[in-house]
């Protein structure tokens, strides 16, 4: 899933900051890890792999980061053995988790997607992409009222930029038609419960769909 709602500027503080006092080339190198670009990000996170100098967890974190830009471009089979290497070097990675959920659900393996996603919410409670995740696995599943209620949970953690997501999701399956405002009505709560009962039905939008509704 989780579409990218990263706070990428912040994660590049942070690699920044592992990594010591970088060489210019190095800047860049982490700041391709973390483009727009999913082909930059790949080679930039590559990069960052191969540097024997890396330590466990912004290894973890480049893994994780080119699995996420492989996923991005439809290779979930091969972003899954980056996700199994970030776990591996750090299995608190509840970013990681979530996101191999998120892979494993997309290839209908739905038993394992669970006990990623699972193991992801242990970690991060308050997760709002966790708990899309959960609800998208749930709705799969056929469980309705465990999904609308982790969808609920999405929206409390995820505030109104999710609300959002999820009206434009519900408008574009054709069963919401009120504003794009954010806010939690009971015309949306109506959505989601016609949503959920449809397997083939996602309350979010296409990552390309609603990006001035939801800026």
């Amino acid at each position: 899933m989780e579409r990218q709602s990263r706070k990428l500027v912040l994660a590049i503080a942070a690699l920044l900051a592992v990594c010591g006092a970088p060489s210019v080339a190095s800047s860049n190198t982490v700041a391709e890890c973390f483009s727009e670009n999913n082909q930059r990000r790949i080679a930039g996170c590559t990069e960052l792999i191969e540097n024997p100098n890396l330590d466990a967890g912004t290894k973890s974190l480049a893994y994780a980061m080119r699995a996420l830009a492989l996923s991005l471009t439809g290779a979930l089979s091969d972003a899954l053995p980056d996700y199994d290497a970030a776990i591996k070097l750090d299995p608190a990675s509840a970013m990681a988790l979530n996101n191999r959920a998120w892979v494993l659900y997309k290839l209908d393996r739905l038993t394992e997607s669970m006990s990623d996603v699972e193991r992801s919410l242990r970690l991060a409670p308050a997760s709002p992409h966790a708990h899309d995740t959960r609800a998208h696995i749930r709705q799969a599943l056929g469980e309705r009222t465990a999904a609308l209620r982790d969808y609920e949970q999405a929206m409390r953690y995820g505030g109104e930029h999710l609300v959002k997501l999820y009206q434009c999701g519900l408008e574009a399956q054709g069963i919401y038609s009120g504003p794009i405002d954010g806010l939690y009505t009971r015309d949306v709560r109506k959505a989601l419960e016609i949503c959920v009962a449809s397997a083939s039905c996602d309350p979010l939008p296409a990552d390309e769909e609603c990006r001035a509704a939801t800026s």
